[in-house]
């Protein structure tokens, strides 16, 4: 009789967070284009909150009538508002929007939750790599963000050589890899610090955590095309992406090219990586912090996950560049201090959710 029910019964299906079968479940492009319309709204909503905050008053009620046009703006309003603040702005979004990306497409490849820039070394590799340009006197324009991207692969190629064990990719030995690489950069980066007598080096250790204060709108021009381009590259993969995370065997019997897609992808977030940290210097978490809380709210298809990570990374950092500069006004705090504020903690409950669905892979 219980043989009879056995057979009878329906097979349990195993769930596994990620998987293609259950991340494509309700997920159209409708859905992806309201989804990035709602989380854009909500962008705008922070860019313009964050002009109207500052040490200089200036109210939304104003900041609205100027950009609709019915009043003229001041000099000295104009200048605070689009020469000083909307350039910061712009950077910051474009850097959440970067480092956000970089930890959703480190998780999928990586299969690991604590998988992010910050983390695995790539930004302070960047960082090395900046720091280098600016010692041999090269240009912002491409010299320094040509270093800092070569620091940045670099890095990625160091971390994933080190930490293959058998061809494939140990998450554990690879963050413990990634945490010693980081560490030894930024050893690194102090040395250059203390030994060096350029005033210029001597500058940057507010920069090193985080400064968005020397934005231009220049490096806005420098930085847009290629992360635009490799964004939409990325994007373009997203369903590989989950058939990744739910097994590379499984995704190499379904066609994906793995291995290329892993080239690709490492190449492309250290490119963005290495052109954003040499205008922004080292931020951390933000690719751990936002594409969780994505991941969260609107489940682990990439194809979803992927825009709304990368723009509500965008939407993160300019709310804590914002709590940066106006928390202690007139003086500020490096961006990066906030971020580790909130990052730190939320590192800590990752860590202690490793038994969750989403590593079990």
């Amino acid at each position: 009789m219980r043989d009879s029910e056995d057979q009878t019964r329906p097979p349990r299906k195993r769930e596994r967070c990620g998987q293609g079968g259950r991340s494509g479940q309700g997920i159209t492009p409708l859905k992806v284009i309201y989804t990035g319309l709602i989380l854009s709204g909500i962008l705008i909503i922070i860019i313009l909150i964050s002009l109207s905050l500052g040490p200089a008053k200036v109210s939304l009620k104003d900041v609205l009538k100027w950009i609709a046009g019915y009043e003229l703006v001041d000099q000295t309003a104009w200048m605070i508002l689009f020469k000083i603040r909307l350039p910061r702005i712009f950077l910051a979004g474009l850097v959440g929007f970067t480092l956000s990306l970089g930890g959703v497409v480190f998780q999928a490849l990586l299969r690991n939750p604590l998988a992010e820039p910050f983390i695995l070394g790539v930004s302070s590799g960047a960082a090395v790599g900046a720091i280098i340009g600016i010692v041999f006197g090269l240009g912002f324009n491409l010299g320094v963000p040509l270093l800092s991207f070569m620091g940045a692969l670099f890095t990625i190629l160091l971390v994933m050589g080190i930490g293959s064990r058998h061809g494939g990719l140990e998450s554990s030995t690879l963050i413990l890899t990634g945490v010693i690489v980081n560490a030894f950069f930024t050893a690194v980066i102090m040395f250059f610090i203390a030994t060096t007598s350029d005033s210029r080096l001597h500058s940057i250790l507010f920069w090193l955590y985080g400064d968005l204060s020397q934005s231009r709108y220049v490096q806005l021009s420098i930085s847009l095309p290629p992360i635009l381009i490799v964004s939409c590259i990325i994007y373009f993969f997203s369903h590989h992406l989950n058939l990744i995370v739910g097994g590379e065997e499984s995704a190499l019997q379904m066609g994906v090219e793995v291995e290329l897609l892993k080239w690709i992808s490492f190449l492309g977030i250290s490119l963005m990586t290495g052109i954003v940290v040499s205008f922004s210097g080292i931020i951390g978490f933000v690719g751990l912090i936002v594409p969780h809380l994505m991941r969260m709210f609107l489940g682990p298809d990439h194809r979803l996950l992927i825009p709304a990570s990368a723009i509500g990374g965008a939407v993160f950092l300019i709310a804590a560049d914002t709590l940066a500069r106006t928390i202690l006004a007139p003086s500020e705090l490096p961006v990066g201090v906030i971020t580790a504020f909130l990052g730190a903690p939320f590192f800590i409950w990752l860590l202690r959710q490793r038994g969750s669905q989403w590593t079990q892979s």
